[in-house]
């Protein structure tokens, strides 16, 4: 693994010359505010900052680095929760800032080609405006960039209708660490056309090439939405009523699962008193649909509400309105927020098979009795999708940082058993790469390993994420 060559000041000065004296940065103010992203409390200093708008530039920047083994971290938004924007070796935080135009929406062919510093959700009104969608949208759709989500193969609550960003990736242009400008396919909805090289850049969590254009498909904008919020009286009862829903011939647009914890939280969190929370309520569904005719909505809303009934679930809320739409949106996408202002914790982001998710939630309460911790847990459950968020609480430093470990190692194997993975959307990173061995043999790492060197082969971009070379 790269251990990183020292900067030096004529390397500096070379940065300076390639993108402007105003466009690099190692004041300390600076580098502290690179030095993290939203992964736990984790930060590590870069030498410098460098803020390319072209990838002319980034094509420079990145063969100075690769010439002197200088090690190089790309960064988008700093959203993530993987640690994949930290950077751990030192060397340059290499940031895209800069390059936040959407450069065309087609809407002869529904496509948009957009730089990767638009923000998820600025892209997403733009292209509603000329009534079309794009439907990933991450929980902070409001901050992280579409290059980001290139990166980490951003989910969202919509996934379980409308798929993920992998869905949507027509094209990228990309530089490669040795400097090279390449496009990895064509602006095509098919091609069989040699390897794909788009589909494995999407989700390679910054490790094979710094992506500067990407060209997205699209499709038209929904013209309505039904909401409702489901209470339950038993969290694991709540997983079985998802498998169901789908089972009666549903699919949901969204539908989300919130643990009594997580919604309670949130709502001191956001000071908002939409809904209450019965005492013997254990867990929330947050169910969507949507369409083009209200009738067929309103009967496929009526029939979900009729699946759910076995559950012993509570009364059903029904968003009467715009506004309350938004507030109940509003108590989901801030439950991450309010989880981390309540207290430190660690966040899994394991997915399964979604008629396993009782099963999985089940075994993460076992773990956390056995380890002693409590977890609040939330997540995509349409898509089998739980992100089990470990409270740290009356935990000792000792455990926090020792044997919690080795619960959270239970909490993979039991994934891997009910025929589920790591992360469903957040990817591996810094932080998540000690548990790759429980999902995959070794022929399996030494391919990945293999490419990453065809890519890179002085491993100076991103390197010790995912996995060491």
């Amino acid at each position: 693994m790269i251990t990183g060559a020292i900067l030096a000041s004529h390397h500096i000065e070379a940065f300076r010359q390639i993108v402007g004296e105003q466009y690099v940065f190692f004041d300390e103010e600076s580098l502290n505010h690179y030095s993290h992203d939203e992964t736990e409390d984790l930060h590590y200093l870069p030498e410098v900052v460098i803020k390319p708008r072209t990838a002319a530039e980034i094509s420079a920047i990145l063969k100075v680095c690769d010439k002197n083994k200088i090690p190089v971290t790309p960064r988008g938004a700093g959203t993530g929760l993987s640690g994949g924007a930290l950077p751990h070796l030192g060397g340059v935080l290499l940031s895209t800032e800069r390059m936040n135009t959407i450069l065309e929406i087609d809407e002869r062919n529904l496509q948009v080609t957009t730089e990767p510093a638009v923000i998820t959700e600025v892209l997403q009104n733009a292209v509603k405006e000329k009534h079309l969608f794009y439907p990933p949208d991450p929980a902070s759709r409001g901050s992280c960039f579409i290059g980001g989500n290139i990166s980490e193969n951003s989910g969202g609550p919509k996934a379980v209708k409308y798929g993920v960003v992998k869905d949507y990736v027509l094209n990228l242009e990309m530089v490669l660490p040795g400097g090279e400008i390449i496009w990895t396919g064509a602006n095509v909805l098919k091609n069989a056309t040699g390897y794909n090289l788009t589909q494995l850049v999407v989700g390679s969590e910054g490790t094979l090439g710094v992506v500067t254009k990407i060209v997205l498909r699209l499709i038209p904008h929904p013209k309505h939405n039904l909401l409702m919020l489901v209470p339950f009286r038993s969290a694991e009862k709540a997983c079985e009523a998802v498998g169901a829903v789908f089972r009666a011939g549903y699919t949901p647009s969204v539908l989300e699962f919130m643990e009594r914890d997580a919604l309670d939280w949130v709502t001191k969190f956001v000071d908002n008193s939409t809904v209450k929370i019965e005492e013997d309520v254990q867990a929330h569904l947050l169910i969507e649909v949507d369409g083009n005719d209200m009738d067929v909505l309103t009967r496929e809303m009526e029939g979900i509400a009729d699946a759910v009934q076995e559950f012993d679930c509570g009364e059903i809320l029904f968003a009467d309105n715009a506004q309350q739409k938004a507030e109940l949106w509003k108590l989901r996408r801030k439950v991450a927020e309010a989880v981390k202002a309540n207290s430190v914790y660690k966040e899994e982001d394991t997915v399964v098979p979604r008629a396993e998710l009782p099963l999985l939630l089940k075994g993460v309460k076992d773990i956390g009795r056995k380890y002693g911790f409590n977890s609040v847990c939330y997540g995509h459950a349409g898509d089998g999708n739980l992100h089990v968020n470990i409270i740290k609480g009356n935990l000792t430093d000792e455990q926090w940082n020792g044997s919690l470990k080795n619960g959270i190692k239970e909490i993979f194997v039991l994934v891997k058993k009910l025929g589920g993975t790591l992360s469903g959307e957040h990817g591996i990173g810094l932080v998540q790469k000690e548990y790759m061995s429980i999902v995959f043999n070794e022929t399996q790492m030494r391919l990945m390993r293999d490419i990453k060197k065809v890519f890179d082969p002085n491993n100076i971009l991103n390197a010790g994420k995912i996995f060491d070379v």
